[in-house]
């Protein structure tokens, strides 16, 4: 699965350039489902990469943890999501040494959410890399109530919150790791737009 192409948009919108080696040096790797495929693109550049990597893996559905062992990063560790994965995310990011890489593979959610933890610990943007794998479902928060539902994939969607019907908005908050979805239908109660399957 090739890293997705996503279109133009306004400059709020996050961008995944892609992973690049930086070789041998201090690396935590964060991916989840088809974001294991991007690290395994990365270690096939530069087996290297992999020799002081501390790995963690959130399959969501897919099965390549075997694949990613294989690959023998330094430490690897299975998460059946993210909210098991955070106290050792958090734990590898406040022991980091100074030099050290952040892979961050996979979903918009996961990126996103890696990336406001990774700021908040102190690690420099420039040493976080992303790239952008599988799933285009986002993590939307309600601006009217401040609830978060996890995996939208279709515009308009129903809050899992407040039940409002929300427009899904390219306008995204790297604080919260989550797109804004606003009311669709709030000056014309029940003129609800026909629903339809989010695009890249």
């Amino acid at each position: 699965m090739p890293p997705t192409a996503f279109t133009p948009s306004i400059p709020s919108r996050p961008v995944y350039p892609g992973l690049v080696s930086r070789g041998a040096t201090p690396a935590l790797m964060l991916a989840d489902a088809e974001g294991a495929l991007a690290l395994a693109d990365l270690a096939a550049s530069d087996p290297a990469v992999m020799d002081r990597a501390h790995l963690i893996y959130i399959p969501a559905g897919s099965d390549h943890g075997a694949r990613l062992q294989a690959l023998r990063p330094a430490q690897f560790h299975q998460a059946p999501s993210f909210a098991t994965a955070l106290p050792r995310l958090r734990k590898a990011l406040a022991d980091a040494h100074m030099g050290t890489v952040l892979y961050l593979a996979g979903t918009e959610g996961l990126i996103g959410q890696g990336l406001a933890e990774a700021l908040a610990a102190g690690l420099p943007a420039d040493a976080i890399q992303s790239e952008h794998r599988g799933s285009i479902a986002r993590r939307m928060q309600c601006v009217h109530c401040k609830g978060v539902t996890e995996d939208v994939t279709t515009d308009p969607f129903t809050c899992s919150h407040c039940g409002l019907t929300l427009f899904v908005r390219d306008h995204y908050s790297r604080r919260l790791a989550a797109f804004q979805g606003v009311c669709v239908d709030a000056e014309a109660p029940g003129d609800i737009p026909e629903t339809q399957e989010i695009r890249p």
